[in-house]
Parts: structure tokens; sequence; C-alpha cells
């Protein structure tokens, strides 16, 4: 049976421009589904959840800007935000709204279809192979350990899964915050301290003999089987 084809919601307001876009992801196997106006995409996101979004910054009713907020406010679908107006990029990345990446106006077609391509390799939402017996499953937001579950809160997985994507690699505290809540909300040095102390805890449950995630002194935090 083949695999079904990925859902890219085109939000632009420019008929022809997104015809091409469409035509163009439509030839590299991609299903597509076209909204103009700002106002239409909360519903239908909720309705039939895409699987990456091509999100225009100036629309009618409501701008990028705003709907990347509200969306990252309940879906972690990834975003590519869209401009023609240069000087907004560096607002883009300064607001950290989320958006997984940004095109400027004028841009190429198959540029465009490369970057999602790109995009959907990375965030395949598949399960990890368990490797030195830590697996992860994006679906279900959840880890395992020596084959069994962990019961990590959603915080708790984040970090484990930042920890563990570069293993050996020391993570400064700051570099942790930033992986920790989707909202950006502002924490502490300790709050890290306490995550990572409720999941070595978690950990030395399944395997008190292991000591998976070891302090560097003065600097933070690493993964080390």
């Amino acid at each position: 049976m083949n695999a079904p084809l990925a859902t890219i919601l085109i939000v632009e307001d420019e008929p022809k421009l997104a015809a091409l876009l469409a035509d163009y992801l439509a030839q590299s196997n991609f299903h597509t589904a076209h909204i103009a106006n700002g106002m239409e995409v909360i519903p239908a996101v909720r309705a039939a959840m895409p699987d990456l979004i091509l999100l225009d910054l100036m629309l009618p009713g409501r701008d990028g800007i705003d709907l990347c907020r509200e969306l990252r406010s309940f879906s972690d679908v990834p975003i590519v935000m869209v401009t023609a107006k240069v000087e907004e990029i560096d607002r883009l990345l300064g607001l950290q709204l989320g958006a997984d990446d940004y095109i400027c106006k004028p841009f190429s077609p198959r540029e465009v279809v490369a970057r999602v391509q790109a995009i959907l390799r990375r965030a395949g939402r598949q399960r990890t192979p368990a490797e030195n017996g830590l697996g992860f499953d994006d679906d279900q937001h959840s880890a395992s350990y020596q084959n069994q579950r962990l019961d990590l809160t959603p915080v708790e997985f984040r970090l484990l899964k930042t920890l563990f994507s570069s293993q050996g690699r020391v993570f400064s505290r700051d570099q942790l915050m930033n992986s920790l809540y989707e909202d950006y909300r502002v924490v502490t040095d300790r709050t890290v301290d306490s995550h990572i102390k409720n999941l070595r805890r978690k950990l030395d449950a399944v395997s008190p003999d292991r000591e998976l995630i070891k302090s560097v002194y003065g600097v933070g935090y690493k993964f080390e089987a």
C-alpha cells in the first residue's frame, strides 16, 4: 500500500503565486490546499491538520505573525513563513514565533519544494529506533528505556530528547531552557536543575547502575551512555 501524500496548506492571497506553488508541489507528489484569507486559517487547521503550512506574512483578515502565534498554542505543525518584506526577517527570527523556516519573495518554486521536503524529513513524526536502550515516539510524545516506558511530562520529554539528540555535547542551562517551553516563558536555572533531577530519578528507577545525564561543573549537562 502506498503511503498517503503529505498535505501542504498554502496560505497566500496572490492567486497566481498560490497556483504556481501548488503545481510545483503536486509535481513532487504533495497534496495541497489553499486559503487566501487569514481569518479562515485556524478553523481549517483545527478541522484537518496539514503536514506543513506555507504561511504568507501579509494577509487579509489576520497577518501571518498573529496566526503563527495561535497555531503554536495548539500544534507543532511545521510552518514556513513567506514574506516580501526583507526588513521583517530579523523581526521574525527575533520574536521566536516558532516558525521552522522563512522564504523571501521573489523566490524559486523549486527552492520552496526543496525546503518543504527538507523540513518534513527533519520533522518526520515517527518512532525513533531505540539506541543505547532509549527510544522516542513523537506521535505519543513518550520515551522508553530498556523497553520500559518512562512516565515523562512534556517538558521532561523535550529535555531528554534534546540531550539525547547530541550525545556527548555539553548544553548550558540557557540552551536547555530554550528547548523546554514552547511559549518561551522565562524560567530560572533552578527550573532546569529540577527537571534534570526528575529525569535522573525516572531513569534510575529503570536502570540504577547507569548514569546517563552527567553534570559538567560550571557549564551544564550532557547525555552520555
